[in-house]
């Protein structure tokens, strides 16, 4: 029989086949038939689809804590996550998003851990396709006000309470969250281990990227479009230079010391 399908496949042009598993049209027979042919092409197309359906297990195990929630009723899960906790100037960036079941989205994972083309594509499918999506920023100024941690804690309620549709549980990365009126879990390192919040910290990210994009042209002295806001050598030399910009942090440091240094002259 697999001779057969062997002396069958060969008889379909390359573009033929490739229709095959665009399709969806995959059976053992017309893998193992793509294994003995001979052509190189047909044999790129079945190491792309054997990489695809390995990263389509990766992605369906991301959402293990979702089904959890699904399994007891809660249908609209959201994932939580933010972007810029640690740099020295600009906003931190937090998303909420809640995905269709079982959504499978190419390549996603923790928003560090892939690269700048990749999160861009993954934004756009995930603002097309998601449920539900609010994004918030919250400034240095109100960072300074009430710290970072209660910075990004706000931001998290903003974002989620912001949802088009309410969810019914939440999933948020490490911080945990007391006044939600639905069911909650902190996961650790929860972008690497739930599409949900993986898809948030994409959306946080991205956010984020741009908008320091745009400061690097309002402030191009402090190199906002490379360094993002973060304390690189070359950042803090130009906040010694220039002095911080209307967007830095005033209470981390080294921006701290400095002017804290300026009052005293």
């Amino acid at each position: 029989m697999v001779k057969k399908v062997v002396n069958d496949i060969k008889k379909y042009t390359i573009k033929q086949v490739e229709e095959f598993f665009a399709q969806g049209q995959i059976t053992e027979e017309f893998l193992d038939a793509c294994k003995h042919d001979s052509r190189k092409a047909v044999g790129t197309l079945l190491r792309r689809y054997e990489r695809e359906q390995q990263d389509r297990q990766r992605v369906s195990a991301l959402y293990s804590y979702e089904r959890e929630f699904w399994g007891k009723g809660c249908e609209l899960v959201a994932g939580v996550d933010e972007a810029g906790r640690g740099p020295l100037a600009g906003p931190v960036s937090v998303a909420a998003v809640i995905l269709p079941h079982e959504l499978y989205l190419p390549k996603i994972n923790d928003s560090k851990k892939i690269s700048a083309k990749v999160r861009e594509e993954l934004y756009d499918e995930i603002m097309a396709k998601a449920v539900a999506v609010k994004a918030a920023f919250v400034d240095a100024k109100t960072i300074d006000r009430v710290n970072i941690y209660q910075a990004t804690i706000n931001g998290m309620y903003e974002s989620i309470f912001g949802l088009e549709q309410e969810p019914q549980a939440v999933l948020i990365d490490a911080v945990k969250l007391e006044n939600l009126p639905m069911p909650s879990q902190s996961i650790i390192k929860g972008d690497a281990k739930s599409a949900s919040i993986a898809a948030a910290s994409i959306i946080a990210k991205v956010n984020r990227d741009r908008l320091m994009d745009e400061y690097d042209k309002k402030y191009p002295e402090y190199g906002f479009a490379h360094n993002r806001g973060y304390g690189t050598k070359a950042h803090i030399e130009a906040i010694y230079k220039y002095g911080p910009s209307p967007i830095h942090r005033h209470s981390f440091e080294p921006v701290k010391s400095l002017l804290s240094q300026a009052v005293q002259l």
